[in-house]
């Protein structure tokens, strides 16, 4: 029995590689209409990375959404409120950055209650949108989304730029290779749980993803 609850607890993992899992579970991947493209930050806010951040967007009055964490709401406040005063979306991801599959039911309600209060206190946003560190779900997490409403979304495209070897160049490709309509590309403003210094090689690449967004003709809304 005790296995059984256990599976029942990891299941909604596996949605990262499911497309049936995702449908059953009510996980999205791509944007609510299915048109356009979502540019998604998440990790923040970082004092440097997400001025550099919003300062790539507005040059080139581009829309974004970012995936706040409570603990570095609580650092930064000024910031969350300022990614919201520049026009873009906020969401929640995660209180603490963990894997949640290490965690108890308990301990997931109460670092997602506390992210909520954190945000919502920051920003004067509700928050409409949820996603888990790594991408990695568990049946808390879900029922808990559920239960305010949430949408959980992924994504279709990263950039991998957490990654020590990653650069402006490769950053760009990844997150734009086989991008289209409905796509959600995942990049990080933040470098507190990723290689120290990732988010200047993501600012740096932003240019040409929004250059290769336009040249296709598509346009970035709101996931």
């Amino acid at each position: 029995m005790l296995a059984l609850a256990g599976a029942t607890h990891a299941l909604p993992a596996a949605a990262f590689y499911s497309a049936g899992l995702r449908r059953v579970l009510g996980v999205e991947q791509t944007t609510a209409s299915g048109r356009g493209i979502a540019l998604t930050f998440d990790d923040g806010p970082h004092p440097q990375g997400t001025p550099a951040v919003l300062e790539a967007l507005a040059r080139h009055d581009a829309r974004a959404t970012f995936f706040l964490v409570g603990e570095q709401v609580r650092r930064n406040p000024g910031l969350a409120a300022e990614i919201v005063a520049a026009g873009h979306d906020v969401a929640l991801h995660c209180d603490r950055h963990r894997n949640l599959l290490r965690l108890t039911p308990w301990q997931v309600q109460a670092d997602l209650s506390r992210a909520l209060a954190t945000i919502e206190d920051a920003t004067g946003r509700g928050v409409t949108l949820y996603r888990p560190p790594y991408g990695v779900l568990n049946a808390a997490a879900l029922a808990f989304a559920r239960r305010h409403g949430w949408r959980t979304l992924l994504w279709t495209q990263w950039g991998r730029d957490w990654e020590a070897r990653a650069t402006a160049e490769s950053i760009s490709r990844l997150v734009t290779g086989g991008a289209g309509e409905g796509s959600v590309l995942l990049l990080h403003d933040a470098d507190d749980y990723s290689s120290p210094g990732s988010w200047r090689r993501t600012a740096a690449a932003l240019p040409a993803v929004l250059d290769t967004i336009a040249r296709r003709g598509l346009t970035l809304v709101a996931p």
